[in-house]
């Protein structure tokens, strides 16, 4: 009795620990996300100014460099950042720590190469891409430098995330989008009101700073990678040493384990590429609209909507980036107890964050596109619709990585395969019928597709309580119906008062719309103690501070 007893300690002890350390990288990941999200929307307002009649055009222009270079970025870091990390705290786990080492050495001649490779390649067939056009040829090209550093800096961000180490790579990211703006919006200003140039120079130029800030970002990671040195070092000098790994081995497995992770991680930019090379085509062989207003439409749900909607879709993100290596950890010990709970808790954990985030944007959408854009009943309408879309992205992004930590690459690429081909199915009558809202229903359904698979999958594989989290899912939907209405009535009341029209009083009617249904979403959390149950118990402290009982 008295081992068993122990033993159901050091159990809950481990658990504690395992969630905890979820929720303080999902912490480190989210805020170095949201915030560098949320840098990359804020200088949207003066970039769009100063490109002034041509600034439709412009973002148009910059989302069909993106989502090739999107597409080659995945391909160039070929999955290793992630397959490091799961690899990583696979041996650490077994205290194989110099194996992770010669796993790491070998991922960076591996991501030098590819960088080069994929770099020549994006920079060559930028003609074909770019479909002739010499505009679009400019920018996929002015993008395709950064795929020189990129790589091998995810490459180290993945290593401290094999050991669970998330500050580097969520300061890193920050970092780097400071110095991507800050070259970006100075350039911008050069070129359109200084020098008074070409739009198409100018957005060159902004897609040219990727490449800088990533040799700021691979500066940062350079001074933690010493901070951090000693520590690894002395792992290392414990490590146990036991498995014989040769370099072929160590490539093949490290390509093995990356394949899936870049097909997955290339999830979204699929969708993506299939709306940027049918949407126009569609819309101009069914309608009567010019190739101008086309771009305009393809501008406003591709690149507008996308770049806000993106600030929530990175949370799932962190939390997945978070969840591999520890699921993974808890999988090679056979912890099936502990898998079933971090499943449930991921879950949970994201459904608690993503809903308000997104129902809250839906609500705000008319003075959040106002704010950054300019004021759009069609604007708005298609934030709207992708603010909820963006619950299926984010739900996708966590599923995926949960079922890669299960070792279930081919499956999870599965659903991924299904999914695409009911976008691609329904793209042609819902475009025709909806125009943009048609495209984003169209990735609703398909993604929608595959994360029905993926749910049932993980629940066949790790038994986890669907009961327990459906009540839990039930408890954060009525918590944010409420926010909701709550959100709605501020709003209307600030309309009797404000016009959403101006820019600077759209801001105001966001930031109190928002705030005052962000505090009932909170205060609601905290009354019904689901935020302890979810973040730990050190959200009882602000419980006290606000005297919630």
């Amino acid at each position: 009795m008295p081992n068993s007893s122990i033993n159901m300690e050091e159990a809950v002890v481990e658990e504690q620990t395992a969630q905890e350390k979820m929720i303080r990288g999902s912490a480190w990941m989210t805020a170095g996300s949201i915030f560098s999200r949320v840098l990359g929307a804020i200088y949207i307002i003066p970039w769009m100014a100063w490109m002034g009649g041509q600034a439709e055009l412009a973002n148009g222009l910059f989302a069909k460099g993106y989502n090739p270079y999107s597409l080659f970025l995945v391909i160039a870091t070929a999955g290793v950042p992630s397959a490091i990390a799961k690899q990583i705290s696979y041996y650490n786990a077994l205290d194989e720590y110099q194996t992770g080492r010669k796993l790491f050495k070998k991922g960076m001649i591996l991501m030098v190469i590819t960088g080069i490779i994929c770099f020549l390649a994006m920079y060559l067939l930028a003609p074909i891409m770019g479909v002739g056009n010499p505009d679009e040829i400019k920018v996929i090209r002015s993008l395709s430098w950064a795929l020189l550093i990129i790589p091998g800096m995810s490459l180290i961000r993945g290593y401290f995330q094999g050991y669970q180490e998330m500050a580097p790579s969520a300061i890193s990211q920050l970092i780097e989008q400071f110095a991507r703006i800050i070259f970006m919006l100075a350039a911008t200003f050069l070129i359109m009101k200084v020098w008074h140039g070409e739009m198409v120079d100018a957005v060159t130029a902004s897609t040219f700073a990727a490449f800088i800030g990533a040799i700021f970002s691979l500066a940062a990671l350079g001074y933690y990678w010493l901070r951090q040195k000693d520590r690894m070092d002395v792992l290392a000098a414990g490590s146990l040493n036991q498995i014989e790994i040769s370099t072929n081995q160590i490539l093949v497995e490290m390509v093995k384990e990356s394949i899936p992770f870049v097909v997955i991680g290339s999830g979204i930019t699929f969708f993506q590429l299939i709306d940027q090379y049918t949407f126009e085509k569609i819309v101009l062989a069914t309608s009567k609209i010019t190739s101008d207003e086309a771009k305009t439409l393809f501008a406003l749900f591709a690149f507008n909507a996308n770049k806000l909607i993106m600030i929530t879709i990175s949370i799932a993100v962190a939390m997945a980036v978070t969840s591999i290596p520890l699921i993974t950890e808890a999988f090679t010990k056979n912890l099936g107890k502990e898998v079933r709970k971090q499943i449930s808790t991921n879950i949970q954990l994201f459904s608690f964050i993503m809903f308000p985030a997104a129902i809250g944007m839906a609500i705000v959408a008319e003075p959040l596109y106002t704010l950054f854009y300019k004021h759009s009943d069609l604007g708005t309408t298609i934030l709207q619709i992708s603010s909820y879309m963006s619950i299926i992205l984010g739900l996708f992004t966590v599923l995926s990585a949960l079922l890669q930590s299960l070792n279930q690459n081919r499956y999870a690429i599965f659903c991924l395969i299904v999914g695409i081909g009911v976008k691609g199915a329904v793209q042609y009558p819902l475009v025709s019928m909806f125009q943009a809202q048609g495209a984003l229903y169209a990735t609703i359904f398909g993604f929608t597709v595959s994360c029905a698979m993926m749910l049932v999958s993980l629940q066949k594989l790790t038994h986890f309580h669907v009961k327990f989290v459906l009540k839990r899912l039930l408890l954060i939907v009525i918590m944010t119906v409420i926010m909701a209405l709550v959100t709605i009535v501020v709003r209307e009341a600030c309309y009797l008062f404000i016009s959403p029209m101006d820019r600077g009083l759209a801001l105001v009617v966001m930031l109190l719309s928002a705030g005052v249904g962000g505090f009932a979403y909170m205060y609601l959390t905290l009354k019904t103690r689901l935020a302890d149950r979810l973040l730990g118990d050190k959200v009882a402290g602000l419980r006290r501070r606000l005297k919630i009982k």
